[in-house]
């Protein structure tokens, strides 16, 4: 079940308000779940019961994203800002350090929760911010085009294409390598979050320019990247590599962007034995 908590921030202009969505279930210790941009907690539904028979799972939607609104005018969309409301957000929850695993823009917030030594493990799948410019630029376009795509489509068509495995690949092949194990019900739902993010070209447009550059340590970190990710070449993990010497590369066979849906316990298992 969504729940909301509402909480303030620290900005230049003083305190602001923030509400995030977010589910909570299993028990354990606490792990926290963060989706890439575009998307919502749902994207995390097929491992989640998985990981919650060995840890308490918190899914959240992003500020912008799935149900959470916006942030407020004139808070930014930045790596540091967002990664200050996630801090904000564990607190008002009562989270004290938990794990996390996060993708693409999740994954990428994850590395920085880790650098600022805000958890306890990262996984990182596909995370963002260690593309060149030109591979930037690609990934940007990419996403740029399924978000027209989803929303030019009417909601009808939107419908009827998710009933069929030709019409889920339509639909999702860019982010899933093995789009016809989506139900037609999180097709649906995935691509009217994709329609309705709000936070989508703020979050876009901060991320111009950022690469992820900072060692993260003390803590396990585990990066994981999909053989067929169509967005975020696997060639990025190396770079990761490099920034992150103690970190551990995993390969997803098989898996696209979000991997989670491609090969749910693999996933499962990178997530859990980072976090054990």
């Amino acid at each position: 079940m969504t729940t909301t908590v509402s909480f303030t921030v620290a900005t230049a202009d003083g305190p602001r308000p923030v509400r995030i969505a977010y589910e909570r279930t299993g028990s354990g210790e606490p792990l926290l779940l963060l989706h890439g941009i575009g998307h919502h907690l749902r994207a995390w539904d097929p491992v989640t019961r998985i990981l919650a028979a060995e840890r308490e799972v918190i899914a959240v939607d992003l500020p912008g994203f799935g149900t959470s609104p916006a942030l407020p005018d004139g808070v930014p969309y930045d790596l540091a800002t967002v990664g200050r409301v996630l801090g904000a957000f564990c607190a008002a929850i009562g989270l004290d350090r938990p794990h996390v695993a996060g993708n693409s823009l999740g994954g990428l917030l994850a590395l920085e929760l880790g650098r600022t030594e805000l958890v306890r493990s990262v996984t990182a799948l596909s995370p963002a911010g260690f593309w060149t410019e030109a591979e930037r630029r690609y990934a940007f376009g990419t996403l740029r085009t399924m978000r027209r795509s989803a929303l030019a489509l009417p909601v009808p068509l939107i419908e009827r294409l998710s009933r069929s495995a030709a019409g889920r690949a339509a639909l999702t092949s860019t982010i899933y390598a093995r789009p016809g194990r989506r139900s037609p019900e999180a097709v649906v739902a995935e691509t009217l979050a994709l329609r309705g993010a709000t936070g989508f070209h703020q979050t876009l447009e901060a991320g111009r320019g950022l690469l992820f550059g900072d060692d993260v340590k003390g803590v396990p970190v585990s990066v994981a990247w999909g053989t067929r990710d169509r967005i975020l070449l696997r060639r990025q993990g190396v770079r990761a590599k490099q920034v992150i010497p103690d970190a551990r590369l995993v390969r997803l066979p098989g898996c696209g962007h979000v991997p989670m849906n491609d090969d749910p316990a693999l996933v499962a298992r990178v997530i859990l034995d980072t976090s054990r």
